[in-house]
């Protein structure tokens, strides 16, 4: 039986009929991707400048990853944590490594990854700086995301994401993002055992602290024997300019949680990195995940590095900034507010007078696909695999859709 081909308007009707209204896409059915471009049902071609919220950096199905993955999965794909495989040792003792810490622990999504560094923090906070039972805080930075879970939504100052799901997590603690004195004051209470944050701010419209911020919340938690935690997930991974965000300034924090393009867009794969003394409040039976660190995310996961590293991914996106930034600064001044960016992460807020939204439906008709946030500002992140005159296409095809918009 030969599989039935729907049309764009009969898949958005089916998810509206049966799935959860839980998103509102933009309106393009996509069937097939390779690199930066991505094709609808009816097989229209279209630059992706979203990445999957920089999860497909290593742009669609690379095939050095689409091979590990297939070889992986034809010998063994899931034992869970019950017994070993040949697989998990490899890939903790190769993430490690490569980036400094003394263990990982892995999981599935971006907000397991923080789930699991919150219990962490808490864990030691007890067992290490001896907080009294119960009254560990963690604090969080406003305008942060990190996912959906009631503990995320929990940390959110955003009315969209916590409205409606109340009781929240306590020991949750909120402080403007980007504010020194604001941290320090609240890092001064001893029952305070870390400090979570974005060193870019994704989801908030890619909001980039002052030159120097992530150097004095290290110097903070330092001084005040806090963890930080560094929420790598959409900042990491090649996507600045760097391997990891905080690399910029030569940083390294207590934990870093890492997920999204830790797979290449292939599986869910996210992992939280730490030193000995942290990871080791951690014991048998205190935390786990059935699909956590099973074969198949292993072997996807390092050769999902190795491509990031081989191919030198965060060094192009670090080049490819420059051109980026030459060309949006081309949009005309009066429709936008202002321009932010940092590798290939780049946010455009555009003036109110302009809806956004119908000028992200307006790209995607010229074929060219992203998303706005937080109602006027637009997302740019093509995958890292993009050339300088792929991206000066992209570009010249936003430059377009707002010329004649203005008009």
């Amino acid at each position: 039986m030969s599989e039935q081909k729907l049309s764009s308007q009969e898949i958005f009707a089916l998810e509206d009929k049966y799935g959860c209204r839980n998103y509102a896409p933009v309106p393009v059915a996509l069937s097939r991707g390779e690199g930066v471009f991505v094709w609808d049902v009816e097989g229209k071609k279209y630059f992706d400048f979203l990445s999957a919220y920089s999860a497909v950096n290593q742009g669609h199905c690379h095939p050095r990853i689409v091979a590990a993955l297939k070889k992986q999965a034809e010998k063994l794909t899931l034992v869970s944590r019950a017994f070993y495989s040949d697989q998990l040792g490899q890939y903790e003792k190769f993430m490690t490594e490569l980036l400094g810490y003394d263990r990982l622990l892995p999981m599935n999504t971006g907000v397991e990854g923080g789930e699991s560094a919150c219990k962490i923090a808490r864990k030691w906070g007890y067992e290490v700086k001896k907080i009294p039972e119960n009254q560990a805080k963690i604090v969080f930075a406003t305008g942060n995301f990190w996912g959906r879970t009631l503990s995320a939504c929990s940390s959110s100052s955003d009315p969209s994401c916590y409205g409606g799901f109340g009781p929240f997590m306590p020991g949750f603690k909120l402080i403007p993002y980007n504010d020194i004195p604001a941290l320090e004051k609240v890092l001064q209470d001893p029952t305070v055992a870390a400090f979570f944050v974005e060193p870019v701010q994704g989801e908030a419209g890619v909001i980039i602290p002052d030159a120097g911020y992530l150097r004095k919340v290290r110097e903070l938690c330092t001084k005040y024997n806090v963890l930080w935690i560094d929420d790598e997930v959409q900042a990491g991974l090649g996507r600045t300019g760097r391997l990891l965000a905080v690399d910029h300034e030569g940083l390294k924090p207590d934990i870093v949680i890492l997920g999204k393009a830790l797979s290449g867009g292939m599986l869910p794969v996210s992992a939280v990195l730490t030193s000995h003394q942290v990871m080791n409040v951690i014991t048998p039976g205190t935390h786990g995940s059935t699909y956590g660190g099973n074969p198949l995310a292993c072997a996807v996961a390092m050769e999902a590095i190795k491509v990031l590293l081989e191919e030198k991914l965060s060094e192009k996106a670090a080049k490819l900034e420059l051109v980026l930034r030459e060309e949006l600064e081309k949009i005309p001044k009066s429709m936008i507010t202002s321009i932010r960016g940092k590798g290939l992460m780049f946010a455009i807020d555009v003036h109110e007078n302009y809806p956004a939204y119908d000028l992200v439906l307006k790209l995607r008709d010229a074929g060219l696909l992203t998303k706005t946030t937080h109602g006027q500002t637009i997302r740019l992140a093509p995958p890292l695999v993009i050339t300088e005159e792929q991206l000066r296409q992209g570009a010249a095809i936003i430059r377009g859709v707002f010329e004649k918009f203005n008009k």
